[in-house]
């Protein structure tokens, strides 16, 4: 599965101090798990999260679902720790808070093939300080490795001394700032968690608000959540055939050397198509997990 296709609608963060919450992964429908070792850690069981994570991965059964770790930083006594211990854990990506320069990145990549990570393991970036909004552009070119961009919006309007509205006034120009990198360097991005799990109204807008921005998926914080940020990242069955139906009537267009076709009324042009193929892949890769699953 290309990066570019690969599903991330739900990436849901799991402690890897609760060793039933790790068990219960494996069945739950979400894109991808976060195994966290940082915020949601106390530090007395950082060592013990660890070694968790580590024999969960070991013990396989989470299917087609992406693996990220969320080491602790390098300022403080676990983050290195937590790097040699998953960087040949079987993890398909590291991932490293509170990033703001291109050096921090570089760090990582360096720590990660000191320890032997294989040259397919990704490094995703939390984005969640008003540094690393400023540095975004530097921040998702620092790497090859780099797969992805993941706000850490609750860190950042802590940091702005903002607040958290419905519509996302204060933090629009920083997603804004993180979309737009995320794009020029071809990685994928998703959007912070939403913190009230009573607000079912306020969860589903704030989705269809980040797939309208641009995002790829949403972090989540809870299992109930998966459901809902599966379906608005999703293609709708509509979107699909709409696709489908473009791309072939532009290759039939082109056959005959015409560059664009009006299909239904509606212009169509070579740039429809390219997002035409990118909205099926993604619909087939989301098949392919599903099949899995």
């Amino acid at each position: 599965m290309s990066t570019a296709a690969r599903p991330r609608r739900s990436v849901l963060y799991m402690p890897g101090s609760n060793a039933r919450a790790l068990e219960k992964g494996r069945s739950l429908p979400a894109d991808a798990l976060i195994l966290d070792l940082e915020d949601a850690v106390a530090p007395d069981a950082k060592a013990v999260a660890r070694q968790q994570i580590v024999e969960a991965i070991a013990a396989g059964g989470y299917g087609a679902r992406e693996l990220i770790v969320r080491v602790n930083g390098f300022d403080g006594p676990w983050g290195d720790d937590d790097v040699k211990a998953m960087a040949t854990s079987g993890a398909d990506a590291i991932l490293l808070p509170k990033v703001e320069t291109a050096a921090m990145v570089r760090d990582l990549e360096a720590r990660m093939t000191a320890a032997g990570a294989p040259d397919d393991m990704g490094i995703m970036c939390m984005m969640e300080t008003p540094l690393g909004m400023l540095n975004a552009q530097e921040v998702a070119a620092a790497s090859p490795r780099i797969t992805c961009l993941v706000m850490g919006t609750s860190d950042l309007v802590k940091d702005l001394q903002a607040a958290h509205t419905p519509e996302r006034l204060p933090v629009l120009t920083s997603l804004s700032l993180c979309i737009l990198a995320a794009r020029a360097y071809g990685i994928a991005i998703v959007d912070g968690v939403h913190l009230d799990l009573s607000d079912d109204e306020g969860f589903a807008a704030h989705c269809v608000q980040g797939k309208e921005l641009g995002f790829d998926g949403k972090t989540l914080i809870h299992p109930k959540t998966v459901a809902k940020a599966n379906e608005v990242f999703a293609p709708s069955e509509e979107e699909v055939a709409w696709s489908h139906k473009i791309i072939a009537a532009h290759a039939e267009a082109a056959a005959a050397g015409q560059g664009v076709v009006v299909v239904d009324g509606k212009l169509v042009e070579n740039l429809h198509v390219e997002a035409a193929e990118r909205l099926v892949a993604l619909a087939d890769a989301i098949s392919e997990m599903e099949k899995a699953a």
